[in-house]
Parts: structure tokens; C-alpha cells; sequence
């Protein structure tokens, strides 16, 4: 069995724009300081990575790779949610969405469409020129305001929907597969990927492409209602990068999955920070374990109800916990009687 690595934390949702929170090198220092050994780096913000650069330069990557190592911290994987979001976007929610997209392309789709996969395929390049292995994004969605059938779909929508769906994607994956890196799509609400059926029903639309692969986050099955155990056991050779977030889902008599229009305090599923919510972790990194999971456990903190630097500070030593040190042995060695085909075949009566 191979161990997992961590802990991490996805540097997103800390950005700001007061110290240590407003560069990379001092938020480098200040996830070092918690305990984290890895970073996952956002690269649509600026403060943390010019992906461009990244792509089209060695050395650029090998200085700024110095940043993080300089920290004693090890680069994971490169984002790009927001773009990987604007590979299909809905007309429905075109004004929503534009504003993951830089102004020049606001307001033109087929504009922003390219945009989007220029950036995916520098993401490829930049992955392969650091030496990473795998790369996170969403999917992106053209049918999402379908996802409860009324009215009626019409017939087909859904075969035609994962096949335009694959032909955005395609590319994408081909220039991964040439960089030797994994394409991970979150599997997440509000994406056309959200589950395990439309992850499946994707891949085949892809013809089934060797780099299409998952990040797993349980937070989004819990709150879907999965059962996010057994989601490992059908899916954990898709596998290739794994969110550690918590979250809680109770359901009233007034709302339940749907959430009601409420915000994120009111609903009955809600993120937490880790530890606060309803994901056994233990099973997870158990399930993950025995299935030779060796990526990284990378916290994703979302939480509405407490501090984040408090969640950050708590999920370091939460995964460094939850990593369990792979036995080399079984347990009950010490009852060996060693390796004897004659007493084999007398114990069988052969």
C-alpha cells in the first residue's frame, strides 16, 4: 500500500489584501508555520502565479518554485476552477459567469469560450514545466438549469449536452495528455459534472480520454445525499486529487437538499470547517489507503460559521491525523509458520 500525502491547504480562499495574506511568499511562510507541506496554488489571481509565464518559461517556473520551497513547502497542483468554469457556461448564466473573465471578454462568449481554453492548455504546459503530475478545474455546464426535468427534457438533450460538453473538452485533454498531467475535474454541484453518473457519462463522451480523471471532495456528495464511501469504491482509479472539506446536512420540515434560497447559514447543508461537520474522515482516509491513494489531502477550508484563519490553523494537525503510516507487514506475522508446500498439500489432501 502507498501512503498519502499532506497535509496541504488550496491557498484560494486566503487571499487578501492585508499581510501575510497578500503574496505568495508570505502566505508560503504563514502555511508553513501551521504545519501545512504543500500548497495548491489558484491560477487566476496574479498574487500567486502569472500562468502564462509559467507555461512558456522553465526558468520562470524554476524561481518561482524557489518561493515555495524556500517556505520548506512542496507545490501540489495548479487550479483553474474559475477558468475551467468558462469552457461551457449556459447563456442563462452569462452575466453571472463573466466575471471570472478578464473585461476584454466580457460580454462576448465565444470570446471568453477561447480565452478559457488558452488558459487550461498554458495550465498543461505550466503542470508539466513544474514537474506536477495532476491539475484541478470544473467542467463547466451547459444543462445545469435542467437538472430538475420540469418541464419535460427533450428527447436526447442529455446525449447532445456531454457531447458538445466533450468536444470543449477534448483539446483540453489531448494537450494534457501531451504534457503528461492529469485533467481532475471536481465533481460539484452547479458543474454538468456533479456526480458519479455524469462524471461516467462524460468520460464515455470523451471516448473515454486516459486523462479525464476526478478530484474528489466528499463535502459535495454529502450535501447531494451520495454515499460518498462507497463513491470511492467505484470510482478510485479516476481518483487523482483529493479536497478534504467538511460539511452537514440537516434537513427540516421546511427545507431540505434544495436549501430553500436560503444563505449559507440557514441551510440545511452547509460547509464546515474540519471536525465540525458529519464526514467521517476516518473512513475516507481508510477507503483512499487501501486503494493506494498517493496524491496529496489538500484542506479546502469553506466554512460560514468560523474564522478561516482558526480552520486553517485546526486542518493541518486534522489531516497530519487522519494520514495513516501504511503497515509493511501483516498483523499477525508472528503466527507464521513460514512457506511449506508439503504441509500445503497435506492440509488440501493432495
Amino acid at each position: 500500500m502507498k501512503q498519502i500525502q499532506g497535509p496541504a491547504i488550496f491557498l484560494a480562499q486566503f487571499l487578501g489584501d492585508q499581510a501575510p495574506f497578500d503574496n505568495l511568499k508570505t502566505l508560503c511562510k504563514w502555511a508553513a508555520s501551521l504545519g501545512y507541506k504543500g500548497v495548491q496554488i489558484p491560477t487566476w489571481d496574479s498574487r500567486c502565479i502569472d500562468l502564462q509565464k509559467a507555461a512558456e518559461s522553465k526558468d520562470y517556473c524554476d524561481e518561482w518554485k524557489g518561493i515555495v520551497e524556500s517556505a520548506g513547502l512542496q507545490v501540489t497542483e495548479l487550479s483553474t476552477h474559475l477558468q475551467g468554469q468558462l469552457v461551457a457556461v449556459n447563456p442563462a448564466y452569462d452575466e453571472l459567469f463573466d466575471g471570472f473573465a478578464p473585461k476584454a471578454v466580457r460580454g462576448n462568449p465565444k470570446e471568453r469560450q477561447a480565452w478559457a481554453t488558452e488558459q487550461l492548455k498554458f495550465a498543461a504546459k505550466a503542470s508539466r514545466n513544474l514537474g506536477l503530475n495532476a491539475h484541478a478545474t470544473f467542467s463547466g455546464a451547459l444543462m445545469w438549469h435542467t437538472m430538475y426535468p420540469w418541464p419535460q427534457r427533450p428527447a436526447g438533450l442529455v446525449e447532445d449536452a456531454f457531447a458538445a460538453l466533450a468536444k470543449r473538452w477534448l483539446p483540453i485533454l489531448n494537450a494534457f495528455d501531451k504534457a503528461g498531467v492529469d485533467l481532475c475535474y471536481e465533481i460539484h454541484p452547479g458543474e454538468d459534472l456533479h456526480d458519479g453518473i455524469t462524471f461516467e457519462r462524460f468520460w464515455e463522451a470523451t471516448g473515454q480520454h486516459t486523462r479525464c480523471n476526478m478530484l474528489y471532495d466528499p463535502s459535495h456528495l454529502l450535501l447531494q445525499q451520495l454515499d460518498y464511501l462507497q463513491y470511492i469504491d467505484f470510482y478510485h482509479t479516476f481518483i487523482k486529487m483529493f479536497h478534504v472539506k467538511d460539511a452537514e446536512f440537516n434537513p427540516t420540515g421546511k427545507s431540505g437538499v434544495y436549501g430553500g434560497y436560503q444563505d449559507w447559514v440557514n441551510r440545511p447543508g452547509r460547509f464546515r470547517s474540519l471536525g465540525d461537520g458529519q464526514v467521517d474522515f476516518s473512513a475516507i482516509f481508510s477507503k483512499l489507503t487501501q486503494y493506494d491513494y498517493s496524491g496529496w489531502a489538500v484542506l479546502e477550508w469553506e466554512c460560514c460559521i468560523k474564522h478561516p484563519e482558526q480552520g486553517a490553523a485546526e486542518g493541518a494537525p486534522f489531516i497530519q491525523d487522519h494520514i495513516i503510516r501504511v503497515t509493511e507487514r501483516a498483523f499477525d506475522d508472528f503466527a507464521s509458520a513460514g512457506k511449506d508446500q508439503k504441509l500445503n498439500k497435506r492440509i488440501l489432501g493432495i
